[in-house]
């Protein structure tokens, strides 16, 4: 299944139940000593309404489209903010810009992403989830997901 930015990825049916992300947010805000503002929490909403490949200019014009005032540094500063407490991650195929997904709560984050056309496939590879599974186990851990990218380039 081909995906291009902002488009989501299939349903996991995972039946985990996670908490929710603005808890998570705010918990990683207060560790470090910020507050879970209004913009920063509507940042958030976008992003979980987007639920696919974004891009940071993509997402300031979906909160400035629902009415809220915010500047591109605000949105900027939040995606750092977002990736470093792991609720969305970086996936990274174009040198001059950054896309990201929400990622929290995903337990198999498998993506083919093809660099000379910009398509995202998202993968579901059982025998991955498996061997991660097997992996933990025997090491006497739970998985809590994984991240693959595969980057490739057509050979014709």
């Amino acid at each position: 299944m081909a995906l291009k930015p902002g488009n989501p990825p299939p349903d996991t049916g995972d039946e985990d139940i996670i908490e929710p992300l603005c808890a998570v947010f705010r918990r990683s805000l207060r560790e470090e000593g910020l507050k879970y503002t209004p913009e920063r929490a509507q940042i958030l909403d976008s992003i979980i309404e987007l639920d696919g490949l974004f891009e940071a200019e993509q997402l300031l014009e979906e909160v400035k489209s629902k009415g809220f005032r915010v500047s591109k540094a605000t949105v900027y500063r939040t995606l750092k903010l977002l990736e470093d407490s792991g609720i969305i991650q970086r996936v990274l195929f174009d040198r001059d810009q950054s896309h990201y997904q929400l990622a929290y709560g995903r337990r198999g984050n498998t993506l083919l992403v093809r660099v000379d056309t910009g398509e995202v496939e998202v993968l579901e590879l059982p025998e991955l989830v498996a061997l991660r599974d097997a992996l933990c186990k025997a090491r006497g851990l739970k998985p809590e997901g994984h991240r693959l990218q595969i980057f490739a380039t057509s050979t014709k």
